[in-house]
């Protein structure tokens, strides 16, 4: 095989693999997961996860409490936050209980997706309803 047809062939290889991803990247298939970050501290944290070179979160919500026992817990996005923090979160690696991926259906999934309707809070919307499971009782963890 001439050199020529050689560098040809490497081009197309390499063509087709550009192609591959395109077309997988285009169907959502690097889409980072959502994980749920769970610290010592009780609270519950949603975002894109990486590990390196620390574990930081990207895209941050978080669970915030109502203010009664009837409101359950609301979605809210972390930057909105008063203190006007930035939309990721460094997590030091000792105060993490527990991480998981979300499910692409989840409840959280959805309020995360439609944000409007979770920072309304409004009734019968996933982000304003209480959320099974995730309700921490300080005497549980000692």
């Amino acid at each position: 095989m001439s050199k020529i047809n050689t560098i040809l062939l490497g081009l197309v290889i390499a063509l087709i693999v550009a192609l591959g991803g395109v077309l997988y990247w285009q169907k959502g298939g690097f889409e980072e997961k959502y994980t749920a970050v769970y610290l010592n501290t009780g609270d519950i944290y949603f975002g894109k996860l990486s590990r390196f070179p620390r574990m930081t979160l990207s895209d941050v919500w978080f669970l915030q409490k109502g203010s009664n026992e009837q409101q359950g817990f609301a979605l809210s996005k972390f930057e909105k936050a008063f203190w006007g923090p930035e939309d990721k979160m460094v997590i030091n690696d000792e105060t993490v209980i527990w991480t998981t991926e979300l499910k692409g259906d989840s409840e959280i999934i959805k309020a995360i997706k439609n944000p409007q309707i979770a920072e309304q809070g409004q009734p019968g919307v996933a982000a304003s309803q209480e959320v099974p499971g995730t309700t921490v009782d300080a005497t549980e963890s000692e």
